[in-house]
């Protein structure tokens, strides 16, 4: 870099000034001052708007125009406003009117309100119920049943609603029938609304085929030989369900016990002449469960009086289990197991419990809560190792080897 400052670039002239230069020497080829002036081409500068009849020209083009006021046109002119609609405007600006100079209204119209003049109003000013009514009369009438405006509400005394009157439909002990069948233990309410509707139910010799129909308790409720026959062919199985399997749906990753029930898994010594198909499976759920850590019979039917039977709130059928078990209790502890203990807060009914042998107990139970026997050995400081249900009412597990199920047999009642 050197030190030499930059020459500023020079200022742009402004148009239309005038710049003199010192007059050079003409040319050879050039004509003499006195001669006539050549005819030059005609140029345009492109800096100037170009004239001509449908143009105007600018002031940049007449420098003596420049300084001079502009002409007003005359109002007359044209289609230009006439003179004397809008007075002329007196120099310099423009003072404020004051509110209060507006002219007064012509007689008739509203007076003008001064600002502030009426106070706000409060929303409590009027009384409720304070409404004029109607004069003319013609305001129509209101549909009967129809809830009354505010204003015409009675107002509340305070005492309290009167009950609400019963049925008359009720008032006889009338239930549904679909319930009253259950009752009886002819189906389930699922099965029972099916039979109403194809016209399998009767009601003191007659047919009944109308959901929600209603009966009293002297009426004699009995099920069409046609629903007999249907229930006769629903079906129920008995699997010895192994370790690893859940009685439900699927959790966990781990497989319902009802996929061991296949043609291959039957057992060979099957008392039941039942043929197997796989209409069987339609309906088919699990009457009551075992834990996954648990083995022994597990129950599948379609019969709903038999799931009700066994899982019903009002079931009674026992229960038996063989369990395995890991430290001592005494006679106190065993008395406890049979009948004393809570769980969630809620008294379970009395148990049979028994020593087996060294380290099982027998269970007897008429109840089936989430691992009841678990939880009641663990009140009395039992560790439960294994457990294994043998008997479910009157139908034993027997010889049916783990994995495999059977058919009930016609004989055979829980």
């Amino acid at each position: 870099m050197t030190d030499t400052p930059r020459r500023r670039p020079p200022a742009p002239t402004r148009v239309g000034t005038l710049s003199l230069k010192p007059r050079a020497a003409a040319p050879a080829n050039q004509a003499p001052a006195d001669a006539a002036p050549a005819a030059k081409p005609e140029t345009r500068d492109w800096r100037k708007p170009a004239t001509g009849a449908g143009r105007k020209r600018g002031k940049a083009s007449f420098p003596e125009q420049a300084n001079t006021e502009p002409v007003r046109r005359n109002a007359d002119a044209g289609n230009e406003r006439p003179s004397g609609d809008r007075p002329p405007r007196q120099d310099g600006d423009r003072p404020a009117r004051p509110y209060a100079d507006r002219p007064p209204r012509q007689d008739g119209e509203r007076p003008a309100r001064p600002f502030g003049e009426r106070p706000p109003r409060a929303a409590s000013d009027r009384p409720r119920g304070d409404r004029p009514t109607n004069q003319g009369g013609d305001r129509p009438a209101r549909p009967e049943g129809e809830r009354p405006p505010r204003h015409e509400r009675k107002a509340w005394t305070g005492e309290p609603r009167p009950a609400p009157t019963p049925s008359p439909l009720r008032d006889d002990g009338s239930i549904r029938l679909s319930k009253r069948m259950t009752e009886l233990g002819l189906c389930s309410r699922r099965e029972a609304d099916e039979y109403i509707e194809k016209g399998w139910v009767r009601v003191d010799g007659r047919v009944v085929s109308e959901l929600g129909s209603r009966v009293k308790p002297g009426q004699q409720v009995e099920l069409d030989r046609r629903g007999q026959t249907f229930q006769d062919r629903r079906v129920t199985i008995l699997l010895n369900k192994p370790v690893g399997y859940v009685s439900g749906q699927a959790e966990d990753g781990y497989e319902p016990a009802s996929v061991l029930i296949t043609a291959d898994n039957r057992w060979a010594e099957d008392p039941s002449e039942t043929r197997y198909l796989t209409s069987h499976h339609k309906g088919l759920a699990p009457a009551g469960r075992l834990d996954i850590d648990s083995i022994g019979l597990l129950v599948f039917t379609q019969d709903g009086r038999i799931a009700r039977a066994l899982i019903g709130d009002d079931s009674s059928i026992e229960k038996e289990y063989h369990v395995r078990v890991e430290g001592t209790v005494d006679a106190a502890g065993l008395k406890l197991l049979n009948h004393g203990l809570s769980l969630d807060g809620v008294a379970l009914r009395p148990a049979k419990v028994s020593w087996l042998n060294e380290d099982q107990l027998r269970f007897v139970l008429r109840e089936g809560k989430k691992r009841q026997i678990r939880r009641m050995c663990e009140l009395v400081g039992l560790k439960v190792i294994g457990l294994k249900r043998v008997r479910i009412g009157r139908v034993m597990l027997g010889h049916l080897p783990p994995g495999q199920w059977r058919y009930l047999g016609p004989d055979e009642v829980f």
